[in-house]
């Protein structure tokens, strides 16, 4: 495994990270093994290692994962190339190399995708989508906390024969009086309704902050020029494709965030289905509730007009969900361009 070192040699690095220790592997250009360790997950460390063999790679491959991204642009400040490569292409590749899957051969497997150049790079997020993505999902876990507790008041209600519609502000107040009086109901509701109440004080925290960072963003305050956009929906999108420049037509946004028909097509079968559903799941439930906003409410627009044209021959509920796709792709268009939202077909054309 050491075999002499040259100077014009290409290494190519494989690391199999998990949350303590990481495997490591170092193939040459004729995919001879040159190095293999089991090293702390630490960059510095890694790092280190690289220079003490004398072992200057030409690429190094991350799996994503859950520290990857951290890995990856500690690496790099520490001037590795490191790359973070796609989990789902690299285990195929993976399953198909080797027959026993374990650290090592995962991390050999890594490497061999580095040097025969066949993985798919993941895009690593700055630091501040990172950060603005974080509020987000700290405010959707509280949502769902939420939701979670009104559905086991009513179904500890339902028990009893106590059924109400009522959602919102008027939750609480409607659940103590269809409970009062009840000496056995009220030592049980009760928590859960302060628990609730806690949970709502601080949804509405995290929500001053999402429209304190969407009105300070430009970017955000051009996307909420769209009907239906909100603080939201403008600031979701700003931390998931984080640089327009990614994607080189707005079109394949929407197919980014999984809303396009999924296809499986093998000799003379040819089967068009229901959307792919792939990408951040958030940023797509708050595009179908932006194209809902759009089509129930608001003035009318030529996107609103197409909307609609569809929804009569296709149904309301593809309409909207095409209708989230075309507003996936204006937001980027508008995001590149720099112009707000125009409202008429007469606009577009100029």
């Amino acid at each position: 495994l050491t075999p002499a070192l040259e100077d014009d040699v290409m290494f190519y690095c494989g690391l199999d990270v998990s949350l303590k220790q990481t495997a490591l592997c170092v193939v040459d250009g004729g995919g001879r093994v040159v190095r293999e360790a089991k090293l702390t997950t630490d960059p510095e460390v890694i790092s280190r290692f690289l220079r003490e063999n004398d072992l200057c790679c030409e690429r190094v491959g991350v799996e994503a994962g859950g520290t990857s991204s951290w890995l990856c642009v500690e690496l790099r400040r520490l001037g590795q190339p490191a790359i973070c490569i796609d989990a789902k292409h690299a285990a195929a590749a993976l399953q198909a190399g080797f027959r026993n899957k374990n650290d090592r051969n995962d991390a050999r497997g890594i490497a061999e995708l580095m040097r025969v150049n066949t993985f798919r790079e993941v895009w690593i997020k700055s630091r501040e989508s990172q950060y603005r993505g974080m509020l987000l999902t700290a405010r959707g876990t509280l949502h769902g906390q939420r939701v979670a507790l009104e559905n086991t008041i009513r179904g500890l209600l339902r028990l009893e024969g106590i059924h109400f519609p009522t959602r919102g502000s008027r939750f609480a107040e409607d659940v103590l009086e269809r409970i009062e009086g009840s000496d056995a109901l009220l030592p049980i509701i009760q928590p859960l309704l302060e628990a609730r109440a806690t949970i709502m004080r601080q949804i509405r925290v995290f929500d001053r902050q999402i429209i304190a960072a969407a009105q300070q963003d430009p970017v955000c305050r051009l996307l909420m020029t769209i009907p239906g956009v909100g603080a939201h929906t403008a600031i979701s999108f700003k931390a998931c494709v984080d640089d327009p420049a990614r994607f080189r037509r707005s079109r394949t946004v929407g197919a980014h965030f999984g809303l396009t028909p999924r296809q499986y097509s093998s000799g003379e079968i040819n089967v068009s289905g229901r959307i792919s559903k792939m990408g951040d799941r958030g940023m797509r439930r708050l595009l179908y509730v932006a194209a809902n906003a759009m089509m129930t409410r608001g003035r009318w627009s030529a996107l609103k007009a197409w909307a609609m044209r569809l929804a009569k021959t296709r149904g309301a509920r593809r309409a909207k969900v095409a209708l989230a796709r075309r507003l996936a792709a204006t937001m980027h268009a508008m995001w590149r361009s720099g112009e707000p939202f125009r409202w008429t077909e007469r606009a577009e054309a100029a």
